[in-house]
């Protein structure tokens, strides 16, 4: 896909963002250098966090934009009955948010950043994700052979949990997975 960028960066450490990207055709740089805290101001409401948090990384980008420069920033979050579950601490609390998710459904919300040296826009999706029952030997069996740490919500939907306990999505898949590529996709070309 030709944009009028000469340097797309994203600015994500996750190989998830990166294989989603790459998949609309566009060529990019990964640049991860930030200075942003991503500290939650109490009473931030849990649906607000990803679009706080998006537009934090992208103004915490560790450098000024230069002309041509696009930065794409994201955040993902999975809510439960109001109550955000961004990436574990530990396994024990990998263990605790699975059993919080296990057996019903829950929000799944990806907010993304473009921004140049002109101008930025923030855009997010909400996929509702219903996850069947897990017995703790599942919950165990998968936080001990996968890596749940660095994921919102403690699973990854393209894992085995996804595989096994997915029992439907009411939006898009790769929203859940971390990048909703098909706003992307429409917001650059808008851009």
């Amino acid at each position: 896909m030709n944009t009028r960028f000469s340097n797309i960066i994203l600015s994500s450490g996750s190989p998830r963002r990166r294989e989603l990207l790459a998949g609309l055709g566009l060529e990019f740089t990964v640049d991860t250098g930030n200075t942003f805290e991503e500290i939650v101001p109490e009473g931030t409401a849990p649906r607000d966090i990803p679009r706080l948090m998006s537009i934090g990384k992208s103004h915490g980008f560790h450098r000024p934009l230069e002309e041509g420069e696009l930065l794409i920033t994201s955040d993902t979050m999975v809510i439960a009955d109001d109550t955000p579950l961004g990436k574990p601490a530990d396994k024990a609390d990998a263990v605790r948010m699975l059993k919080l998710l296990q057996g019903r459904s829950h929000d799944v919300i990806t907010a993304v950043t473009l921004r140049d040296i002109a101008k930025e826009t923030t855009f997010e999706d909400v996929s509702h994700v219903r996850l069947s029952p897990l017995s703790d030997e599942e919950i165990n069996y998968y936080v001990d052979n996968y890596k749940v740490l660095d994921k919102a919500g403690a699973y990854a939907i393209q894992e085995w949990i996804g595989y096994a306990a997915i029992e439907g999505i009411d939006g898009s898949f790769y929203t859940v997975m971390g990048l909703p590529v098909h706003l992307v996709y429409q917001n650059i070309r808008k851009f």
